[in-house]
Parts: structure tokens; C-alpha cells; sequence
């Protein structure tokens, strides 16, 4: 229905672009420089595709984080608010480009009185419409300001969105993360219980002393303390993944246990120009620059009078069957014309505030388009840098799990004492947790390479895929349209 009205209202609205047009919004990055022309980062993988695809989370060999993505993007909550919040702008909309109609009222009443002796029937029906012609733009201003906010209330949606999917994949690996170093601790729990056993049993035969008891009890003390803040943080991670489900925390949990398997893919950067219309926060800092710009518009259209129309059609009678008689008939036209003379220089102040807001969002926008060459630039040489420490450290573990066992068996033979064993014990369980962190490193600036890249997201295609979720009927009495 309301796209019908837009139609019928382009001869009206053609009239009253004659008399002042929208200016363009102004170019925020109109200086030398502000887009280079290529990303200076170090490239982990120049064969990688260049653009996440939407679904980028499936590139990880992680299987149960589809599902949990899926049940994410349904019932978010703040992705919820996020949409209703699309619609309430639709809904003020509706309501701004009202403001370009007539207004059209109807009226109808019944009157019956009298006296001792006599009574009398009074009819009367009326229709009367006003216009407030649009001549200086007022109306075409707010509207095009509330086209920018629904946009940006879009965009507001979208960006919503890609952080909820960040923030389920990184909690999501950073539970696999505490798992597998809760296992890690409980394995060198069982080692150090082990090499005390050995410890006590060499003190009882005499070939050791009550020191390597003691330093190999303080071992295990230590490790036991450091379960229980462990499994704390794995149970509150899980909380927080439910809730980013849109689900209670208690009984929550996942399946997988570690990250054993999981693959952080690689991304490449194409053009910062590109950058610019594939990350839902710059099309937000766009729309709210446009939006102010219109308030600007509109402001200065308050310097210029009010010119309105009116019409009115009234019938009166006594008997109810002639109230359409022409006799009964009578109409009105009308014209006004409203400028306010004095108002303490109000009109002024607004202007210069709108002119102030504009300001305001040149230099949001611009920060927010540097601050995002910033980020994809920083999780690309991340990305790179720890995808290669990955490697050493890899090579570290593997090192530190080999002289854990050679000192083992030498301490079991006595050619090495106990401070030896208990450095080589250290450095494995170091190594064992900083190859944990480090893969979650890695794979967490895998995802905000993802998303610095605007995760799949493009303001193209987001704006050729919107449809009105609010269809108003715009005359209730014919029913829906």
C-alpha cells in the first residue's frame, strides 16, 4: 500500500522539489591519502581467497560450531533487540513520509433536542483535508534523515551480528582452550604424582634426600591449586556462550573437548577502497553523516515560510434523507502562509547545531574508515606473526616432552638430582600450556581477520536483499492492502 501512495504522491512532491532541492552530502575523505591504494601487512598465504565468505566459520574444521552459530543468529538477544529496533525505524518512517500527504478527516454527528411540546432532529457530515505544501523542503529533509536512520539502523543490525558471530567462535574455542589445559594439568598431576612416588620411594632407600620429597610435594600442591580457578573458567565460559545462544547458562554445554583438529583458515585483504562497502560499521558512520546532513537541510528550510492548504465539504439537515441534498451543501478553501518574525534567534542556533552535528560526523566517519584500515592491517601481520611463533612453539613442546622423559629416566638412575628434573618437569608443562594459548591465539586472530574484513558482509548486496518488515495500511477502512 505504501509504495502505491509513493507513486501517487510524484506529481505533488515534483511541485514541491521546484521550490528548494536537497543539497548533496558532503565527502568526508576528500584529502590525499586518506584511501591507499593496497594493505602494507605481510600476506600469510598469498593462494588464500581473497573476502571471508558469509559463512566463514565453517572454514575452521569445527563441525558443532555451525550449529551454535545458527542458534546464535536466531536467538541473540541483542541481535533481537537489534532487528526491532529496524523495525521502529520503519515504523518512523512510515511517519515521515507522511508528512508529505494531506491530512484528510472525516466527521459525522447526530443531535436530537427540544422542548414540553416539540423536538427536533439535527444531521450533520463533514470531510475537510489540509496540506502544508513542501516548497522549501522541510518534509523532504526529514524524510531523507529518517531514510538515513533506517539504513543505519540496519547497519546497526548487521554490525550486531558479526560481533555476536565473533564472540561465539571465540568463546566457543576458548572453552576448548580450558579443556584441553585442564587435561594438560590433570596429565602432569599424574606425572608429578608419579615422580614424587619415585622421590619417597629413593628417601626410603636412602639415596635421596627429604629435600626431593619436599620440592616434588610442593610440584604437586602447586598443580592441584591451579585446577580449580581452571574449571571455574571453563564453567563460565559456557555461560557465557549460552547466553550469546539466547539461552539459560544452567545445563548448558558443548561436546567437543579440545582443539584437536580445528584450522585456522587464512584471508586476503583486497582493496582498502573495497574495504569501504564490506564493513557494516563505515556504512553505519555513512548513514548517520547522511542523516545529519539532511537535519541540515531541514534546518535551513526553518528560515523559510509555512505554506498550507485547506478544503472542507460540510452537509446540514433535519431530515436525514435529504443531508445530500445540495441545499444542505457548503465548502470552503483555503490558503496560509506562516513565518515566524521573532523567535530569540532559535532558528539560527538550530542551524548552526545541525551544521555542528555534520561536523561531527565527517570526523566520526573519517576515524571510523582509518580505524578499520587499522584493524585489518593489524590482523593481517597478526595472523601472520603468530601463525609462524605457532610453529616454534610447536617445535618447543615437542622438544620439552622428549627431555621430560630422557630426565626421568636418568633421575630414576641417579645420574641427574632432583632441581634437573624438576626444570625439565617445568618447562613441559610451560611449553604444554603456551602451545594451548598459542593455538587459541592463532585461531582468534583468525576470526578477527574475519571480521576486520567485514565477515562476508557487503553494503551492496545487504541493501538489494531488504524488504519493509512493517507493510502500514494507510487507509485502515479499505483493509489490508
Amino acid at each position: 500500500m505504501r509504495t502505491i501512495f509513493k507513486a501517487l504522491s510524484v506529481s505533488v512532491l515534483a511541485l514541491a522539489a521546484a521550490g528548494c532541492k536537497l543539497t548533496p552530502p558532503p565527502t568526508p575523505l576528500d584529502k590525499p591519502g586518506d584511501v591507499p591504494t593496497g594493505f602494507t601487512a605481510p600476506v600469510l598465504d598469498k593462494n588464500a581467497p581473497i573476502w571471508p565468505a558469509a559463512d566463514w566459520w565453517n572454514n575452521f574444521n569445527a563441525p558443532e560450531l555451525a550449529g551454535l552459530m545458527d542458534t546464535a543468529i536466531k536467538e541473540n538477544l541483542d541481535l533481537k533487540v537489534a532487528i526491532d529496533r529496524v523495525l521502529e525505524a520503519e515504523a518512523n518512517n512510515t511517519i515521515a513520509f507522511a508528512a508529505l500527504l494531506p491530512t484528510v478527516s472525516g466527521s459525522a454527528s447526530y443531535t436530537k433536542a427540544g422542548t414540553a411540546s416539540t423536538d427536533t432532529d439535527s444531521f450533520r457530515a463533514g470531510l475537510s483535508g489540509n496540506y502544508v505544501l513542501d516548497f522549501f523542503g522541510a518534509n523532504r529533509a526529514r524524510l531523507k534523515q529518517s531514510d538515513e536512520t533506517l539504513r543505519g539502523a540496519r547497519y546497526t543490525a548487521a554490525n550486531t551480528g558479526l560481533t555476536i558471530e565473533q564472540s561465539v567462535a571465540n568463546t566457543y574455542f576458548t572453552i576448548l582452550q580450558l579443556r584441553e589445559r585442564i587435561a594438560i594439568t590433570r596429565q602432569n598431576l599424574d606425572l608429578s604424582r608419579r615422580l614424587l612416588a619415585i622421590s619417597q620411594a629413593k628417601f626410603a632407600a636412602g639415596v635421596a634426600s627429604q629435600l626431593d620429597v619436599m620440592n616434588e610435594t610442593a610440584v604437586v600442591a602447586g598443580q592441584q591449586a591451579q585446577l580449580p580457578g581452571l574449571l571455574e573458567q571453563e564453567r563460565e565460559a559456557r555461560y557465557t556462550l549460552a547466553v550469546l545462544l539466547g539461552l539459560p547458562p544452567e545445563n548448558f554445554d558443548i561436546k567437543a573437548q579440545n582443539l584437536d583438529g580445528i584450522t585456522p583458515p587464512t584471508a586476503q585483504a583486497g582493496l582498502p577502497s573495497e574495504l569501504l562497502l564490506r564493513r557494516p560499521d563505515i556504512a553505519l558512520a555513512e548513514a548517520n553523516l547522511y542523516a545529519s546532513h539532511a537535519n541540515v537541510d531541514a534546518a535551513r528550510a526553518a528560515f523559510f515560510p509555512q505554506i498550507g492548504l485547506s478544503a472542507g465539504l460540510n452537509w446540514s439537515t433535519d431530515v436525514l434523507t435529504t443531508i445530500f441534498d445540495p441545499a444542505h451543501f457548503a465548502w470552503s478553501l483555503g490558503a496560509s502562509l506562516a513565518q515566524t518574525i521573532f523567535d530569540g534567534g532559535v532558528i539560527n542556533a538550530r542551524d548552526q547545531v545541525a551544521k555542528l552535528q555534520q561536523d561531527e560526523q565527517i570526523d566520526t566517519y573519517r576515524k571510523t574508515v582509518f580505524t578499520a584500515f587499522q584493524q585489518v592491517e593489524a590482523a593481517v601481520g597478526n595472523a601472520s606473526a603468530t601463525a609462524e611463533a605457532l610453529d616454534f612453539i610447536t617445535q618447543q613442546e615437542k622438544a620439552s616432552v622428549e627431555a621430560e622423559r630422557i630426565s626421568e629416566l636418568q633421575y630414576r638412575e641417579g645420574t641427574i638430582d632432583i632441581t634437573t628434573l624438576l626444570n625439565t618437569q617445568s618447562s613441559l608443562f610451560n611449553a604444554q600450556i603456551s602451545l594451548v594459548s598459542s593455538k587459541l591465539t592463532r585461531l582468534q586472530n583468525s576470526i578477527a581477520l574475519y571480521i576486520a574484513l567485514g565477515g562476508g558482509w557487503t553494503q551492496k548486496q545487504s541493501d538489494a536483499d531488504y524488504k519493509p518488515s512493517l507493510d502500514i495500511d494507510w487507509f485502515p477502512i479499505l483493509g489490508p492492502p
